[in-house]
């Protein structure tokens, strides 16, 4: 997808609606542009976290939401009726 803008005072733009869309981008939010040896320029559209909040986004989170994800699906789930029955699972005592 390619589209052309025009350059305001100030190097302001506006960034075409399809390209914040393609960004998942919407006001307030921030962009970072990463520019290359070569002159390229790539755009990419941030989100901001709270920063009580980014051990949530670290790969390693994500990838154990992930499996997490995978063994709802499958089934690979326990029903507790009690919080006694819960813990006891826990310490392994299944009696």
């Amino acid at each position: 997808m390619a589209s052309v803008t025009t350059i305001r005072s100030k190097g302001q733009i506006t960034i075409p609606r399809p390209i914040r869309q393609a960004l998942g981008v919407e006001e307030g939010d921030l962009v970072e542009f990463d520019v290359t040896p070569d002159g390229t320029v790539t755009l990419r559209g941030m989100k901001m976290v709270p920063a009580d909040q980014a051990w949530f986004w670290t790969p390693e989170w994500q990838a154990g939401e992930r499996e997490a994800d995978a063994d709802i699906a499958a089934g690979r789930t326990e029903y507790f009726d009690s919080d006694e029955a819960f813990l006891a699972a826990l310490d392994g005592d299944t009696e």
